[in-house]
């Protein structure tokens, strides 16, 4: 069935956003997307998010202009909770994070993927953790985490967090992970350097370490995609790319200067 012919470009205003009850005393949580082309999964997400973490949440879904028209979907669920960030001239991973960090509210601020690899169900025992952390991580690699992708992605994910923990040190088991909430105040000290795929989250939980931010891990089972494909595998020569960069910006954040 063809897709019919997107409008043309522009950025949509985010819809209007629901103010938590001043009677609450549970700190709002700002939930990030980064989307591009996940139609089959993106209504499956938010939903599971709103109903794991509950109210008040707010989910920030920054769509790089998905020719399957992914945004539309977030934003016909007309839901005061969801703002929709449609980007029509901007690509990249890190940055749509980046940039869904800066238009949340939350006291408490995370991101995940949007294809159902990382579970919803896993929110509420991470965000309980930040009780006494700064920054939690859902991990792959810590003990009782598993992850079920293809043999090949897994021993070149276990290979760049066996190198990340070698020369970065700090004993984290998944320095690439994406999938994390942070308090808000961390970011007065450590920001994403919104360039490139996966390599930013490594660079991020470095210099949250680095600056004395506690961190911890909650492990999860990762599930492999059952539709659509990978952005970070598309072909063998892409793989190899991607790999060599990671390692290249691994080294980099060594030695980068803790300002």
């Amino acid at each position: 069935m063809s897709i019919a012919a997107p409008p043309p470009l522009s950025t949509p205003s985010a819809p209007s956003r629901r103010t938590p009850p001043e009677t609450s005393t549970k700190p709002l949580v700002s939930i990030v997307l980064a989307t591009f082309c996940e139609r089959e999964h993106i209504l499956t997400t938010i939903r599971g998010i709103i109903e794991q973490v509950g109210d008040p949440v707010e989910v920030i879904v920054v769509d790089d202009d998905s020719p399957d028209r992914t945004w539309e979907m977030a934003e016909q669920l007309a839901d005061e909770r969801v703002v929709t960030i449609r980007r029509v001239r901007t690509r990249g991973l890190a940055s749509a994070f980046n940039r869904g960090i800066i238009e949340s509210r939350g006291d408490i601020v995370g991101w995940m993927d949007a294809d159902m690899c990382m579970p919803p169900e896993l929110l509420p025992r991470m965000i309980a953790r930040l009780d006494d952390h700064d920054v939690v991580i859902g991990s792959r690699y810590a003990p009782g985490g598993s992850d079920n992708r293809h043999w090949v992605r897994t021993t070149a994910s276990r290979l760049i967090n066996g190198f990340a923990r070698a020369v970065l040190g700090y004993g984290i088991g998944d320095y690439d992970s994406g999938f994390v909430v942070v308090r808000r105040e961390v970011f007065d000290k450590v920001t994403i350097i919104p360039t490139g795929y996966g390599a930013y989250f490594i660079e991020f939980v470095y210099q949250c370490c680095r600056k004395g931010f506690r961190v911890c891990e909650v492990p999860y089972a990762f599930r492999d995609r059952t539709e659509g494909y990978s952005k970070s595998m598309p072909s063998l020569f892409r793989f190899l790319v991607t790999g060599a960069g990671y390692v290249t910006r691994i080294v980099q954040a060594r030695f980068r200067r803790a300002d």
